[in-house]
């Protein structure tokens, strides 16, 4: 079973609103990113991947396997949705224990992987609590080891680090890619700097359709010589963000330091290297969102 999943000119519609459009992806082993603002449709994507959505039209393989196949798929995948949660009740071990029933998993080898998923998300010690104690990062964590149980090929996590607290957040990007060894993770969201820690391979979701699908060291390299920083006044400020996009702003006093995109030179602004916020907004904003991004980053 190969370690790749492609996508090919995929449509999703909900009633006459077009979610996905001709979307096309190859995914191999490793962490993939894909980033966009809410509403991009990332979790549709997402959902239409693990068969909990069907597609219009198009076609998927995931790890050579039809999407239409869809017990096969769910056996070859795991996931962790946005809004993942569980009986608050049961302790750790008990909510474990429960999923690796439903997924058919003999009494010794699931009480086994659920020994090593726990050690592998630092769960071990918080084993025996009740999961309504647990904080958001130690439900996060166990989301991955429940979707780890059936030692699935394929990973595929929904903004799981949305709300987490700063060393939440680098514990659980560091999680993932040690997972991503040995198999396929997507990593959908749209906090870059989660895609800026953990991946080199991305793709970056618009309105259903795909603006960009590469590195991120090419993706810097579009932006290059397109981001400029500048300093002006209070007074200066209200009409200097309606004609550019600025990416952020930093106030000092009466003066602020902005930093934000051009095609051309400005007077007194100094170019400077774009980072990866700076190369997503470039590319929204090479993609005809010029009018909705003046005044402001997203």
């Amino acid at each position: 079973m190969e370690n790749l999943i492609e996508i090919k000119n995929l449509n999703k519609f909900y009633g006459k609103k077009q979610a996905l459009s001709n979307v096309s992806l190859t995914i191999e082993q490793g962490m993939f990113g894909l980033l966009g603002r809410n509403g991009a449709g990332k979790t549709t994507l997402m959902k239409t991947l693990v068969t909990l959505l069907t597609k219009k039209s198009g076609s998927i393989t995931v790890c050579g396997i039809p999407i239409e196949n869809a017990k096969e798929i769910r056996k070859a995948v795991g996931y962790l949705p946005q809004d993942f949660s569980m009986y608050p009740t049961m302790k750790v071990t008990e909510a474990m224990d429960y999923l690796g029933i439903l997924s058919g998993i003999e009494t010794k080898e699931r009480k086994e992987r659920i020994d090593m998923l726990l050690q592998k998300v630092n769960l071990t010690e918080h084993r025996n609590k009740k999961i309504r104690a647990l904080s958001g990062g130690m439900k996060r964590r166990l989301g991955i080891a429940q979707a780890l149980l059936n030692d699935p090929k394929v990973l595929i996590v929904d903004e799981p680090t949305a709300g987490l607290d700063p060393e939440e957040r680098i514990r659980f990007r560091n999680l993932l890619c040690d997972v991503a060894e040995s198999r396929i993770v997507i990593l959908s969201t749209h906090i870059v700097g989660d895609i800026e820690a953990t991946c080199e391979k991305i793709a970056i979701l618009n309105e259903g359709s795909i603006l960009y699908h590469g590195t991120v060291s090419n993706l810097l390299a579009a932006a290059k010589n397109k981001v400029f920083t500048k300093s002006v006044s209070q007074h200066e400020l209200p009409a200097f963000k309606k004609e550019y996009y600025i990416t952020s702003m930093h106030t000092q006093g009466n003066k602020t330091q902005l930093r934000f995109l051009s095609d051309l030179p400005i007077a007194d602004a100094e170019r400077c290297e774009p980072n990866i916020e700076d190369a997503y907004m470039f590319c929204l904003w090479q993609h005809g969102e010029k009018a909705s991004l003046l005044g402001g980053a997203l």
